[in-house]
């Protein structure tokens, strides 16, 4: 319900859209149920008249019919296009609020973190997260309409073939529930196999000149075939708990004609129901099965979802290590002294020093040049000055300023940085 709640929350800049969208699939749900009822009404009234009565009336149940279903169709058209239009727009602001949140990650973030896993959760995870926020609610309200309408209209015709339904549908309902508990675990196993499947392809995309110059193709086939046939297992356990789920609820759709046709001609023969109100009740569980039909579909896209909200979630909610202090302020006039005050660093999730008492001083206008073997330190001692990472010990100040004190921005727009490997936009 948490994360439910959290969802609710994308839909505020688009209220109006979003009510005018349950409205149209309200006229959408009546007009269907209202056609039975129609018909029901005229075959025991109208039909029953003398021709020229049925004549003379036709003419206007056809104008009536006719501009029903012309609304209908507005109606159809407004939830098809401004519906889905809605779900994009909201695909696009989480989108937007979730590279902007990757901007502010720390560098510790994005040495746990492979791209191919983050890209993922930027384009997939988000296009399944469009399509249940467009089509989760308007299905779940149509359904409702159609479920609640349809049984009242059952009620009317014939309460005591009614009661077995309800029985019925209860059944399915605990049943499919405990279904979604298994089906919402295979979808997250989804999520994560097929972003390992896009961390693979990245990686060796990325570094293709590296592999053919060193001919590691075979190796690179071989990781890319492994996380490749992991995505395939979690997609045959996601496909063995979809099947389950689908037989199971047209099992108990099948069984709702059957109690309908055998307890319906029972009651028939009891002299308790009318053949003709019997083809109506038909007509009605039609109707009826078709919103549990989509309310099955629905359950389904709403695992993909929120599977995809929740990874969004994981990392809107991971806080960088790097932020400005609360009283910080800018960096101005700068001579350029720098001083590193036995500074300690060891990574957060390692407690392995990697410098140890480390004491610089860099007058302003000098120039220094740090020499020592690979994996000695010198990259880390650079990565500190524009707080990539922050020391576990000592301090680094820029003019006697403790760096720690100063916003981001201001002290790393006074640091230029020419890397080893150049990476051009």
């Amino acid at each position: 319900m948490n994360t439910i709640k959290k969802f609710i929350h994308y839909y505020g800049p688009y209220k109006a859209v979003f009510f005018i969208d349950l409205i149209c699939a309200a006229v959408i749900s009546l007009v269907d149920l209202a056609y039975p009822q129609i018909l029901r009404t005229m075959t025991k009234t109208l039909f029953t008249q003398d021709k020229n009565v049925i004549l003379h009336a036709l003419p206007v149940i056809a104008a009536s019919l006719f501009v029903m279903y012309i609304v209908q169709s507005l109606c159809k058209y407004y939830v098809t296009c401004q519906g889905h239009m809605m779900g994009a727009k909201m695909e696009r602001d989480m989108r937007r609020e979730l590279f902007d949140h990757y901007q502010e990650l720390s560098f510790s973030y994005y040495s746990r973190n492979n791209s191919g896993q983050m890209m993922s959760k930027l384009v997939s995870d988000l296009f399944d997260i469009s399509e249940f926020a467009h089509h989760g609610p308007e299905n779940l309200f149509i359904s409702l309409v159609k479920i609640v309408g349809a049984f009242i209209f059952l009620f009317f015709i014939n309460r005591k073939l009614a009661l077995p339904l309800i029985l019925l549908v209860i059944v399915m309902f605990v049943f499919s529930f405990r279904q979604n508990a298994k089906m919402q675990e295979t979808f997250m196993e989804n999520r994560r196999k097929i972003g390992d499947v896009n961390a693979s392809l990245q990686d060796t995309l990325s570094g293709i000149r590296v592999v053919q110059s060193f001919a590691n193709e075979d190796i690179e086939r071989a990781k890319f075939k492994k996380s490749n046939e992991a995505f395939l297992v979690s997609k045959r356990d996601n496909y063995h708990c979809m099947g389950s789920f689908m037989s199971s609820n047209l099992f108990f759709q099948g069984m709702m004609y059957l109690v309908t046709l055998v307890y319906g001609g029972y009651l028939i023969a009891q002299g308790e129901m009318q053949t003709s109100d019997l083809a109506m009740y038909a007509l009605y569980i039609g109707i009826f099965i078709s919103p549990i039909q989509i309310l099955v579909e629905l359950v389904e896209m709403m695992q993909k979802g929120l599977s995809g909200f929740r990874r969004f979630l994981d990392v809107m909610e991971t806080e960088s290590e790097i932020r400005d202090a609360d009283n910080a302020v800018e960096l101005t006039d700068v001579k350029g002294h720098v001083r590193y005050d036995h500074v300690s660093f060891h990574y957060s999730d390692d407690e392995t020093p990697v410098l140890s008492d480390i004491s610089i001083d860099i007058p302003a206008g000098k120039s220094i040049a740090l020499v020592g073997p690979s994996g000695s330190g010198k990259t880390t001692i650079c990565s500190l000055l524009p707080r990539f990472y922050d020391v576990t010990g000592g301090s680094i100040t820029v003019d006697g300023k403790d760096i720690r004190g100063l916003t981001l921005k201001s002290l790393r727009s006074q640091i230029g940085m020419v890397q080893q490997d150049v990476y051009l936009f």
